[in-house]
């Protein structure tokens, strides 16, 4: 195994489509991703896997069905599984995304937003 460092400045600046996240790590059948947003996603949920969303820069809304909570650089917000939730990025936003491998980005809704096969930094 090869231990390095990421520094998420330069993985940021690798990539600039919005809603396509990128993997950097993985750890205990987890992917860590980066992934810039802008506009708004769509509602859906992840029937097996609760999602984390940690903002690096910029203001991320998150619209839950009962309400729309903001999440600011340096906050984080865990999304349990099952929960119907919509990103929404006003700005371009830089999340860091914890989750499992198996994650798919829309959940249970297909659309062209659904990435498949992410691509490693």
């Amino acid at each position: 195994m090869h231990i390095h460092k990421v520094n998420l400045q330069e993985k940021f600046g690798m990539f600039s489509e919005h809603w396509n996240p990128k993997v950097v790590g993985e750890l205990n059948g987890q992917h860590v991703k980066l992934a810039k947003l802008e506009g708004e996603f769509i509602m859906h949920k992840h029937e097996h896997e609760d999602e984390m969303f940690l903002v690096i820069e910029g203001t991320l809304l998150m619209e839950l069905e009962d309400r729309t909570m903001e999440i600011n650089p340096g906050e984080f917000v865990i999304i349990p599984r099952n929960t119907n939730h919509k990103p929404i990025a006003k700005s371009e936003v830089k999340v860091m995304l914890f989750e499992p491998a198996s994650t798919l980005n829309t959940g249970d809704q297909k659309s062209v937003l659904t990435k498949t096969n992410l691509e490693k930094l």
